[in-house]
């Protein structure tokens, strides 16, 4: 059965060893039949979350400040699985990602039944990879009836060190097995 992919670069930094690694994750499931899209928070015009509860209160979880966010919170409600991508900064997310995450209050429930794997990139190695796991997870955590499948660590510094690295072949398996 053919799914819905979503994959969220959340990198400032495009053709990064992280989204190299969305890249492969994503050929591997465009050939096992699936569709993709990749979503580059980068391209996004995305407003931090004022805490105002207007989408809480307004009955359609609609937010008060207008930028890109609806479109994005609508492929994410779409999506059976979705790739959170994220190098690894100060032993966390990006803050592209951050702000993403705090932006679904506004369909809070109804981003569900997912499937989501994980991707993290840093040169400091697995342990400062797991934190930043542990912060998407969080996020998993409230997403009804979802579930984390697949976890992917990429060592690697300089754009481009992920190439050749078994991180490579891990992402194209888990596309592929999606």
């Amino acid at each position: 059965m053919s799914k819905k992919v979503l994959a969220i670069v959340s990198s400032p930094r495009a053709g990064g060893n992280s989204e190299m690694l969305v890249n492969r994750f994503l050929k591997g499931a465009e050939e096992a039949g699936h569709e993709t899209e990749k979503l580059c928070l980068r391209d996004k015009n995305i407003h931090p979350c004022m805490a105002c509860e207007t989408c809480v209160n307004n009955g359609g979880g609609i937010c008060a400040q207008d930028d890109d966010m609806d479109e994005i919170l609508q492929k994410l409600i779409a999506a059976d699985v979705l790739v959170l991508s994220s190098p690894v900064y100060f032993y966390s997310i990006s803050a592209q990602l951050k702000m993403m995450i705090d932006r679904t209050m506004a369909v809070a429930g109804r981003i569900k039944n997912k499937e989501v794997y994980f991707i993290a990139t840093a040169s400091a190695g697995e342990h400062a990879m797991e934190t930043t796991m542990n912060d998407m997870e969080g996020f998993v955590r409230n997403l009804p009836d979802s579930e984390v499948k697949g976890k992917i660590y990429g060592s690697a510094h300089s754009v481009g060190d992920i190439a050749g690295e078994p991180a490579m072949d891990e992402a194209y398996t888990y596309g592929l097995n999606c």
